[in-house]
Order: C-alpha cells, then structure tokens, then sequence
C-alpha cells in the first residue's frame, strides 16, 4: 500500500506575504473608521439623522468586523499542535461568519428603525451632510487600503470589506438625503436612504455569512470540479479506480483533498503518486494533498468504496 502527503511550500511563502499585507490593511484601516466612528456618532446625535446614526452605528460594527478580522489573522498564525492538527487558520471563516451575521443584523435593526420614522419624519438638519461626505472620503480611503489586500479570494478580508463598502454606500444615502432636506425639505428621505443602505448591506451579510457556512461545513471550494479530477486520476496508466475523494477547504486559499486511488497489482506506485500529485498541482491548484494507493484485491477498496461521493 503507497501513501503521498503533499504541501508546496512555495505557495506558502506567497500565502505569507498576502498574509501580512493583509494585517497591514486591516490595521490602518482600523484606526481610520475607529476614529470617525467617534465623530460620526456625535453628529447624528446632534443632527437627529437616522441615516448619519445608522451610518454611525455600521461604522461602529465596522471597527468591530476589522479588529475580530485582524485578531482572526493573528490567531490563524499559531502552529499546529496535537490538539489543532490543522493549526488555527479556520479562526479566520469564523470572523468572516460572525461579521457576515453582524451585517445582516444591522440591516434588520435600520429596516426596523426607518419603519417607525416613515410614519413621523423627525426633523433632521441638513447640516448631517458635512459630515456624512467626510464619512464618504474615510470610508474611501479604507475600502482602497483593503483593495491592496486579498479580497477577491480571502473570505475574512472580504467580509470586512464588506463592512466598509456597506459603510461607504451609507455615507452616500446620508449625503443623498442632506441634499433633498436642504434642497426640498423632504425629511422623509432620510429613512428612505437608510432603508436602500439597509437593503444593500443585508444582500452582502447574506453572502458572507453563506459563502462563510459553506467552509465550515467542509463544502467543496467553488473551483474545484470533481468530476474533471477524477477523470484526470483515472487517466493515469495503472489506474483502476478512484473512491473516497474529498475536497473541502481549511480557510481561504487553502484547500485539501485526500483520496484512495485503487491501481493495478503489477505497477509503480511510487511513479503513479508523484503523477497524481503532479496532475493536482498543476491542473487544480490542489497543493495539500494525501492519496492513498492500494491494490485492486485490497480489502481497503471493498470496505470503503460506497463513502466516495462521486458515485
């Protein structure tokens, strides 16, 4: 019986240096939206916007969503132990999971707060404007600095860009709002604005927090095809069969397959892992690999055959 267990360590140095670009990211974003998140909230007080309020108060869930992402990164950097075999890196899908709740609880909480202000508009000062396009510019400069990072395919940096993006488009509302209460005198367009605010943040909580489920319920990376890798397995000379393969994902950038890959009782298995690995690497992406090979007679392949999902 042959057994392969595969990591490129190349690819680990780059997930380092994404790695710590993103902490970089995250810190300096934290302390901008922190530090507005203050002033923000002192003006929606004063102004009586709920539009600025909500804006403020996603500002405060923001500074929250940063610092949990940047605690996630650190907790994800210890090493694996006895007790964390994998290590703490899927620390970083639960950030993403409880910041992808936390939006889609902000946005209840604003659809909640604008239903009861379209009954009685309250007086808002047009004056929330000012402060409501100096929200705009810091949520711009933030969501820029989180762009440098790794957003598109690091699911903890993507949920607290989310934040920031939610953010950005609320500070639009508020300004879009200001406008029409100075202009028109239309303070109903306050928990209009909010409610189009609330909406766009509960669309992107929904995806988090879904995308983010998915990881912890070892779903398959979106990717990945099955099918085609069993078919790539299979083409090798020698190969008679292909059970047990799953594919899942440790946290972002990280996924992991393991497979009994059942041979021909006269050949190299030696020479057909280093293929099977070569084929994984190369055509999948699949640099944490652990193939296990046995004999057509292996009582392994009898025993196991019915768990393969691909059947």
């Amino acid at each position: 019986m042959g057994h392969s267990h595969s990591h490129d360590h190349g690819h680990g140095h780059a997930h380092g240096h994404s790695h710590n670009a993103n902490k970089k990211a995250l810190m300096v974003s934290f302390i901008f939206i922190f530090t507005f998140m203050i002033v923000e909230v002192i003006g929606g007080i004063m102004t009586n916007s709920l539009a600025l309020l909500s804006d403020a108060g996603h500002m405060l869930s923001d500074a929250a969503a940063l610092g949990l992402s940047l605690f996630a990164f650190k907790i994800g950097e210890k090493t694996a132990n006895h007790s964390k075999t994998y290590g703490y890196k899927r620390f970083e899908i639960l950030a993403a999971f409880i910041n992808g709740i936390t939006l889609l609880a902000i946005s209840l909480y604003i659809f909640w707060e604008a239903y009861h202000r379209f009954f009685e508009p309250p007086n808002v000062s047009g004056s929330m404007i000012i402060i409501a396009f100096v929200g705009l510019i810091v949520n711009i400069v933030v969501a820029w600095i989180l762009m440098r990072g790794d957003t598109s395919d690091n699911l903890n940096m993507r949920s607290a860009f989310l934040h920031v993006l939610g953010d950005l488009l609320g500070s639009v509302g508020a300004i879009v709002a200001g406008l029409l209460i100075i202009f028109f005198g239309w303070n109903i367009a306050d928990p209009i604005a909010s409610v189009f605010v609330a909406f766009l943040i509960l669309i992107s909580g929904w995806r988090v927090t879904k995308d983010s489920i998915h990881v912890l319920m070892e779903g398959k990376p979106a990717h990945i095809d099955i099918k085609k890798i069993e078919n790539n397995l299979l083409a090798i000379a020698g190969v008679k069969g292909i059970h047990d393969l799953h594919v899942w994902a440790i946290t972002s950038n990280f996924p992991t397959l393991t497979c009994h890959v059942t041979v021909e009782e006269n050949v190299d298995r030696d020479q057909i892992l280093k293929q099977a690995s070569k084929i994984l690497h190369d055509n999948f992406e699949l640099t944490h690999t652990t193939i296990q090979v046995e004999g057509e007679k292996s009582a392994l392949h009898d025993k196991h055959n019915d768990c393969n999902p691909c059947n």
